[in-house]
This record gives structure tokens, C-alpha cells and sequence, in this order.
């Protein structure tokens, strides 16, 4: 990485390399959801709410902390599919839940299959041991309260 010659090549910056990481990781999870009719963005969605509880569309938008217009969107888009339904909540009216469909659960199933396979391709180049050590790495970053935001 950094060396006492001056700042280090722009391939060997952290940035960098995670950038282009991500990018990579994308194209790949990208091309192994297409057949499924589902992005990463949808998918994650499909996971929140494949949970034991029903969740109203701003849970979920909080749990994949995303912000309401863009979990309307998604929504509209599973549901204009048939993988999700609203409905209004026994409790508050004012309140939409969304649930999978049966073709939701089905392609949730196959889509994250595909996503598994997908990042399985993209850490062939290292070791079993060296990726599950990469991803703890990642998940200690993500997850370190003493981080700034």
C-alpha cells in the first residue's frame, strides 16, 4: 500500500480497489439475477420481507435504510411483477403491509441461489480461508461503532 516515496498508485488505494471491487461484485451478481427479472436493489427488498413478521413498506425501507420514495418505487416494480402485495394494515389504515406472493417466495428462492453462485464466482480467486477472512474483515468495517458515517 502506502510507502514513504510519496502517495501510492491510485490501483493500490483502498478506495480504489474497493470501488472497483463493488463494481465488479455488480456486474456479476447483475448478470447472475437477470433471468430472475430481479436487480440486487429488489432482491434485498425480497429478503426483508421474507422475514416471520409482515412489515409495512417504511419498516422495510428502515431496515434496508433506504428512503420512502425509493421503497415505493421498488415496491411498484415487485408488485407490477406479482412477487409482492400490499395490503392496509388491520391496525392503521394509513399503514400499507407488504407480503411475498407465492411467485415472490419462488423467485427469492432462485434469485438468491443465483446471487450465492455469483459471489462464490467472484471470490474463486482467493482461498476459502482467504475469502471467509475478507468478508469478516468487510462485515467488522461495516459493523464498527467507532466509525464515522
Amino acid at each position: 500500500m502506502a510507502n514513504d516515496q510519496g502517495p501510492a498508485p491510485l490501483e493500490d488505494r483502498l478506495g480504489s480497489l474497493l470501488k472497483h471491487a463493488q463494481a465488479k461484485l455488480a456486474r456479476t451478481s447483475a448478470m447472475a439475477l437477470a433471468p430472475y427479472g430481479v436487480d440486487g436493489h429488489e432482491l434485498a427488498v425480497l429478503v426483508v420481507l421474507s422475514g416471520d413478521e409482515p412489515l409495512s413498506q417504511v419498516e422495510a425501507a428502515a431496515r434496508l435504510g433506504i428512503d420512502r420514495t425509493t421503497m415505493v418505487s421498488l415496491i411498484d416494480g415487485l408488485e407490477d411483477h406479482g412477487l409482492v402485495a400490499r395490503r392496509r394494515s388491520p391496525q392503521d389504515r394509513r399503514k400499507n403491509i407488504v407480503e411475498l406472493t407465492p411467485a415472490g417466495r419462488e423467485c427469492l428462492r432462485q434469485a438468491e441461489r443465483a446471487r450465492r453462485a455469483a459471489e462464490r464466482r467472484f471470490l474463486a480467486a482467493l482461498d476459502e480461508e482467504t475469502a471467509s477472512v475478507l468478508v469478516r474483515a468487510l462485515r467488522a468495517l461495516v459493523h464498527d461503532a467507532r466509525s464515522t458515517e
